[in-house]
């Protein structure tokens, strides 16, 4: 029994050493290593390590800025870019206006002279018949002369036809245009007034509706009177429309023209004003008033426009209310001449694209409609196709040579 009892605890004895040996041996081995720690986002970035020498603190000083050596040509400073200025812009010398009319009769009579021409074609026929009259009135009514205009030609031509019995060709054409020229008139004043009598500047104000050719011919009526030897101040009232303003004062610096502009949207009659107070400043002789193209179905528009013009005569009174119209647009172009002339007191006419229509008898008809003479007239596209109105040279034009 003893011996059993000392056997069991030789037994537990050597389990324990045992036991001892194993957990002393799994003691020994190293633990994984912990996880790198994160980086601190708030420190400042370490200088750079390179090789084994980064690890071996530099003991010897670091050398001030004069003691370093720069290259030769030190470093370079970039020179600040040039910028070239714009010239001036170039003023231009415009084309006298004596005589201007006659210089473009050329360009006048390839579009006008279907008119004469046709005219003297049936007066030169041997037996003028009541047919052939009727044909003679529907060439007048076609080139828009007027139902009363036409009937007065008519009857004129009748009467002298019948006196002078037989008619050579050189005949027919000088009884033709001594009653064109009757009926275009030549007793009328057709000066552009810029010329107060009691102070400077003249004051002209331009009116017609869109398309006419409106601010346009407000610049060339400008190279006109610089031509003839006046300064100019350009009032852009048309404040509808940012590119009207732009394009006069296009037209004035060409011909060394102040424009006068206010902001787009502003109110006319205020630009209008400020035009004729630095007219007057500056000693100018001739301020251009260039309004918004009214369009005649606009009761408050056209209203806005009288308004303009009470504006402006605080200052002075106007010397020339002149209406643009498109020489094209024939009885369409009656009607916005009646309109205008119940807003302002339109003293001049401007006929526009005259050159591209046969219908030349719009001279006539719009001055019997008004009462007022077609002052200039647009012949074409170029800077100095505006001309002073010359009837004679105008019915040469119409009956061709």
């Amino acid at each position: 029994m003893e011996i059993l009892i000392l056997a069991v605890v030789i037994a537990v004895v050597v389990l324990g050493a045992l036991g001892g040996l194993v957990i002393g041996s799994r003691r020994k081995k190293s633990l994984p290593p912990p996880p790198p720690a994160a980086p601190d986002i708030t420190a400042p970035p370490a200088e750079p390590h390179v090789g084994d020498e980064a690890e071996t603190p530099r003991d010897e000083p670091r050398r001030t800025i004069e003691e370093v050596d720069l290259p030769d040509g030190s470093v370079a400073v970039e020179e600040p870019p040039v910028v070239e200025e714009l010239p001036p812009t170039e003023i231009e010398i415009p084309e006298p206006t004596a005589g201007r009319l006659v210089r473009l009769r050329a360009r006048l009579s390839r579009s006008q002279s279907a008119l004469g021409q046709g005219l003297l074609a049936l007066l030169s026929r041997e037996h003028l018949d009541d047919e052939t009259w009727e044909e003679i009135e529907d060439i007048l009514l076609t080139a828009d002369v007027g139902v009363q205009p036409t009937q007065e030609l008519v009857d004129g031509l009748r009467e002298r036809v019948k006196v002078l019995g037989t008619r050579t060709p050189d005949e027919l054409r000088g009884l033709l245009r001594e009653e064109l020229l009757k009926l275009v008139g030549t007793d009328f004043d057709r000066t552009v007034k810029t010329e107060p009598e009691t102070s400077k500047p003249g004051i002209v104000m331009v009116v017609g509706v869109n398309g006419t050719g409106k601010t346009t011919t407000t610049g060339k009526l400008a190279r006109v009177l610089v031509a003839d030897g006046r300064s100019v101040v350009l009032g852009a009232a048309d404040t509808f429309r940012a590119a009207a303003a732009d394009q006069l004062q296009t037209w004035g610096e060409r011909v060394g023209a102040y424009t006068v502009r206010g902001p787009e949207g502003g109110d006319p009659a205020s630009v209008a004003f400020d035009a004729v107070k630095e007219g007057k400043e500056m000693g100018i002789d001739v301020v251009l008033i260039d309004t918004a193209g009214r369009l005649h179905t606009k009761t408050g528009l056209m209203d806005e426009l009288g308004k303009v013009k009470r504006v402006v005569e605080k200052h002075a009174p106007l010397d020339e209310v002149l209406l643009v119209l498109d020489a094209t647009t024939g009885q369409n172009g009656l009607v916005q001449a009646r309109v205008f002339a119940e807003v302002v007191d339109i003293t001049g006419i401007v006929l526009t694209k005259l050159d591209g229509t046969a219908k030349g008898g719009i001279v006539v008809a719009v001055q019997r409609e008004l009462g007022v003479p077609v002052k200039l007239v647009g012949l074409g596209e170029g800077a100095d196709d505006l001309a002073p109105f010359e009837p004679e040279a105008f019915v040469d034009a119409l009956i061709g040579e």
